[in-house]
């Protein structure tokens, strides 16, 4: 009688170690979907806050454009329009119009590409530049 009870016992055990086993199991694989889940959540939250980052970045870059481009009508419209001066003058303001007129169209990302492109086509005076700047701006900060 006593080895039955054991047997009885013996099994019992294995069933309850099972079960117990089978419900570890599916509590784990519930918190691992659970924390991909957040992960995709947070994941994408993140994304959206980069997007309206750079939205805002270049709203800003488009309404700084417009400023300077408004800057170059009026220097445009109070400068002298003929002889040595006006001619000067008009160019100056046709520059700043069109420089304007391209950050208010590009914004900063187009502006970061085009910059790109130019790296990716000059690279080494690109390289020059950049030590030029580096070196300007170790001067400066030794001083």
């Amino acid at each position: 009688m006593s080895r039955s009870i054991t047997e009885s016992l013996d099994n019992k055990f294995e069933e309850v170690t099972a079960n117990v086993s089978e419900k570890a199991g599916q509590a784990a694989s519930a918190i691992g979907e659970l924390a991909s889940e957040a992960g995709c959540a947070v994941g994408s939250m993140a994304s959206n806050a980069v997007n309206r980052v750079g939205q805002k970045a270049d709203d800003m870059t488009a309404s700084a454009g417009a400023g300077i481009k408004g800057l170059g009508e009026k220097l445009s419209q109070n400068s002298p329009q003929s002889g040595m001066m006006g001619n000067a003058s008009q160019s100056v303001a046709k520059t700043v119009h069109d420089g304007g007129q391209y950050i208010e169209d590009a914004k900063l990302s187009g502006m970061a590409e085009d910059m790109a492109q130019m790296i990716r086509r000059n690279p080494i005076p690109s390289i020059l530049i950049a030590l030029g700047i580096g070196w300007f701006v170790a001067r400066k900060m030794r001083s």
